[in-house]
């Protein structure tokens, strides 16, 4: 269907002034790829007209001028790797410096699997442009084309000031395809339409590719008075966006000894949030709910202090996750832990810990992209110290929603994924039989992302947590001490 639809150019073309687009993006280095991935790069390429899966630049749309990036998806499945990243924040960037509006048009399923982690990360770097852009005063507009799901539909895709969609577009946190693939059944149709999306009040309307110039402008003309406002760029800390690196295949002790970390992470008996707070905390004080009449227990609020420092806590508690996955309510609450803290000057601690947030029509239709898009949003946005703590499973957007502070600690057998293991397996390879091997090679545990960069500290198990609970969460709560 997407064939069907224009892309990048065609969309370009057919939106800004005849002869007023002109690119901003540099030649993608491919030097660093395996050769596998080189091929379906170059394949890519060949057969979406385009050298990654986004375009940037400038343009102008009925005389308004305007910095513009926008997705391809017949490049990868619009899928965003950590050049396509990179080409994102340096357009938003330059927007913010040039003081211009910013157009997104985004098409895309998500983070780049032949990427991983690493990619997955670079949601965040994304977000915190835009979080700089718009704390200066500029407009933020997206158009949602068809399909948009995944980390870009929950992180940058749901962050405009005003969000109108292509009709009929698929729109979701999880595509169909993948979410048939992990859980063996269809999702419900007509969930993850854009009308639906407009009737749930998550879209402010839809538009067809044909009228996009007029809304744009006649939007742009509305906000064309803003007041320019200096944004401070120490308060929107850039995430580290780590270049390709050509790495050797794992070998089957890697692949065996991550594994066996992400089953160790899973174990019914392996301490949690509230294990942490009671062996750990010097005192606790839990919180409950939004305040906006919902609570959800699969995320944990309190205040607390570890080591004489006091702080405000939000933490995952993956064994209320097992009756009843982490939907939209929860990640409410948890930024209300957000707010708390930058009210009260004190630090915030969020605990990751998560076997991944709830894949449903009612957590879809109650905002859970938009949800963890605004909790990532908020925790770029941060003024006071942070500190996350990756505590076991760190599945997907739930957990990436609690992960930008401004230090990240690991428990040793952690881990963070786009995906279950199982899942991108299932995508990549159409079976579950090499998610082992594919969480290797997606760089998902401890010591990979302490290597890339994403990962501060590493807390070792030595022995496992479940095998000295008490000695595990001191050692966890020394380290938050220790950072706060």
């Amino acid at each position: 269907m997407s064939d069907q639809r224009p892309g990048a150019h065609q969309l370009i073309a057919s939106v800004v002034d005849e002869g007023s687009y002109v690119s901003w993006d540099e030649p993608i280095d491919l030097t660093a790829l395996s050769p596998d991935y080189r091929a379906a790069v170059d394949a890519a390429a060949e057969r979406a007209g385009t050298d990654e899966s986004v375009l940037t630049g400038r343009a102008s749309i009925h005389g308004h001028d305007v910095a513009l990036v926008v997705g391809e998806f017949r490049f990868l499945g619009g899928s965003i790797g950590r050049a396509a990243a990179a080409r994102i924040v340096a357009a938003i960037r330059r927007a913010t410096t040039e003081r211009l509006p910013l157009v997104a048009a985004t098409s895309s399923g998500g983070t780049r699997m032949q990427e991983g982690t690493p990619a997955f990360v670079t949601m965040i770097d994304i977000s915190a442009a835009v979080v700089a852009h718009k704390a200066a005063g500029l407009p933020y507009l997206v158009y949602l084309r068809h399909p948009t799901t995944g980390g870009v539909f929950a992180s940058w895709g749901s962050l405009g000031h005003m969000t109108i969609a292509e009709p009929g577009a698929l729109i979701g946190f999880l595509g169909p395809v993948v979410y048939e693939t992990v859980n063996g059944v269809p999702f419900p149709e007509g969930v993850q339409v854009a009308e639906n999306l407009v009737d749930k009040g998550i879209v402010d309307a839809v538009f067809p590719v044909e009228g996009l110039a007029e809304i744009a402008a006649r939007a742009l003309t509305l906000l064309s008075t803003t007041t320019e406002r200096t944004a401070d760029p120490a308060d929107h800390p850039a995430w580290p966006i780590t270049p390709f690196v050509s790495r050797p295949e794992p070998d089957e002790g890697e692949v065996a000894r991550l594994w066996e970390a992400i089953e160790t992470t899973r174990r019914e008996d392996r301490p949690g949030v509230r294990e942490l707070l009671r062996h750990a905390a010097d005192d606790v004080i839990p919180l409950n709910g939004t305040g906006y009449g919902e609570s959800d227990k699969g995320v944990m609020l309190a205040l607390a202090s570890f080591g004489g420092r006091p702080c405000v806590l939000v933490g995952q508690d993956r064994r209320y996750q097992a009756a009843q996955s982490m939907g939209p309510a929860a990640l409410r609450e948890a930024r209300r832990g957000m707010r708390m803290a930058t009210e009260l000057g004190l630090p915030l601690v969020t605990v990751i810990d998560t076997p991944g947030a709830d894949l449903s029509p009612h957590a879809e239709e109650g905002a859970l992209a938009g949800e963890i898009a605004r909790s990532i949003s908020d925790m770029t946005a941060l003024t006071v110290p942070s500190v996350s703590v990756l505590l076991g499973e760190g599945t997907g957007g739930g957990a990436l929603a609690l992960l930008p502070a401004r230090r990240i600690i690991a428990a040793g057998n952690a881990w963070l994924s786009p995906l279950p293991p199982e899942g991108a397996s299932a995508i990549v390879f159409k079976d579950t039989e090499h998610a082992a091997l594919l969480a290797a090679r997606q760089r998902v545990g401890a010591a990979q992302m302490r290597e890339d960069g994403t990962v501060d500290v590493i807390v070792p198990e030595e022995p496992a947590a479940h095998e000295d609970p008490e000695g595990f969460t001191a050692a966890i709560g020394a380290a938050i001490a220790a950072e706060l």
